[in-house]
């Protein structure tokens, strides 16, 4: 039986050669169905068939370049590619001096074969301007079936929060990264049922698949997606309405100063919240503020508490990249151990793309990914104010919100290791620069 995919192999190799953004629009299409699978006593783990094609095209581009000696410069040139490159050298220095060299110079190479296909590489494709719309259409066709799997497996519990956890898998390892996704599509997905420009049945089509999407966000029971989207939101209504940024500044501070000045009753105030994750929806936002009893939102506060000491003892250079989940179990302290708190590293890291860095990485692993994130947003909105094109400010102000909904979700969580998250979000990102670069000043005849 195996056989019959040697055809199909053939044809897939010989793509390689002669159209690689194929490879590229394939694996999008491909990754929402990716299957992943982990060998914890090797500590490897691998997402088939996405992560073998991606590392296949990481090699073919690397000798495409060496070959034609040449990259656009413009791209190498941007502050967002400058940002990236500053992430993945300070990720090689501090692999170097990891405590677990094999498994960061693991993380680094993973990495890589993220980055270069869904960003380096992605750019040059998104010249075409038809494939940005490509791309998230790719995307969100077979994640739509990835949703109705879900919501059947899901009807057939009753809809129940606890078994709402884990019904996306094996397609998706927890409801958090489910709803993540979920939340990075949705603002384009809206903008797409809106667009005038549009025809009435593309109209109508984006329209249901913005609803389903939205169904299943509130069935995910994904707290961390849930404010996510909500902020989103309040950055939308800044945008449409043209708050000044000076005014968003000092609305903020304001806010950070009540908090430091009622600190204390404010915490006070939380400590007395007993309320538990619930099928009931009310209650499931009440206890999104839980830290008394919730054992997910203990357990995250023991995981940061466990960066942020692993980050006073190896401040610059870190511990190096991918190890925090085999060393951080040492600096737990019993206080704040839950009865979902392991020692052995089997479940999970800081749950945050910025503690984890700071860990991993020192200081400066936490800021370049913190630079790299508002970079991103910085120039989606350049673009979405620049642009002469309508729809081109529409898609990068969806995709600066999509990009927002995810990057407050890394306070939380932190899914960029793995290629269900790290294929929207780099590829949206160079979905921005493309945008900049090469579509912003001239109007399109887009279909």
């Amino acid at each position: 039986m195996w056989g019959a995919l040697v055809p199909l192999a053939i044809f897939i190799v010989l793509l390689y050669f002669i159209s690689l953004d194929k490879i590229v629009l394939l694996i999008t299409f491909l990754t929402p169905l990716a299957i992943n699978f982990q060998d914890m006593e090797l500590g490897f783990g691998i997402s088939i068939p996405t992560e073998p094609l991606m590392i296949g095209v990481l090699i073919f581009f690397i000798v495409k370049l060496l070959y034609e000696g040449k990259y656009d410069n413009k791209i190498l040139r941007h502050p967002l590619t400058v940002a990236i490159l500053f992430y993945l050298i300070w990720m090689f220095f501090t692999s170097i001096t990891s405590e677990i060299p094999m498994v960061s110079f693991k993380s680094l190479l993973s990495k890589l074969w993220f980055i270069v296909p869904f960003y380096f590489f992605a750019i040059l494709m998104f010249k075409k301007y038809t494939n940005v719309k490509l791309f998230v259409w790719l995307y969100a066709i077979p994640f739509l079936g990835v949703i109705f799997y879900t919501l059947i497996n899901h009807s057939i519990r009753g809809f129940d929060e606890e078994s709402g956890h884990w019904v996306m898998t094996p397609f998706y390892n927890d409801h958090t990264a489910y709803g993540a996704i979920l939340a990075l599509f949705l603002p384009l997905l809206f903008m797409f049922s809106i667009n005038k420009k549009y025809n009435f049945s593309t109209r109508v089509v984006s329209f249901v698949f913005f609803f389903i999407f939205a169904l299943a966000i509130v069935l995910s029971y994904s707290r961390a997606a849930w404010i996510s989207l909500a902020i989103s939101l309040v950055v939308f209504i800044i945008v449409l309405f043209k708050i000044k940024f000076r005014w968003v500044v000092m609305s903020l501070v304001v806010l950070f100063s009540l908090f430091f000045t009622f600190q204390q009753q404010i915490l006070d105030r939380l400590e007395q919240n007993q309320q538990d994750s619930s099928a009931n929806l009310t209650e499931h936002v009440r206890s999104i503020y839980n830290i008394s009893s919730n054992a997910s939102n203990l357990e995250r506060i023991n995981r940061w508490q466990s960066a942020i000491r692993m980050f006073h003892e190896r401040p610059f250079w870190g511990w190096g990249p991918g190890t925090y989940q085999f060393l951080y179990a040492p600096f737990q302290m019993s206080q704040e151990k839950t009865i979902i708190s392991t020692n052995a590293g089997d479940l999970g890291n800081a749950h945050s793309e910025y503690i984890g860095p700071l860990a991993e990485s020192g200081i400066l692993g936490m800021l370049s990914v913190m630079i790299v994130f508002s970079l991103a947003v910085y120039y989606g909105l350049k673009v979405y104010r620049k642009a002469s094109d309508i729809e081109v400010k529409m898609i990068s102000l969806a995709i600066v919100l999509g990009l927002i909904s995810y990057f407050i979700h890394g306070f939380l969580n932190n899914f960029l290791d793995s290629d269900k998250a790290s294929v929207p979000v780099w590829g949206f990102m160079a979905i921005i620069i493309a945008l900049d670069l090469y579509h912003s000043n001239k109007l399109e005849k887009n279909a």
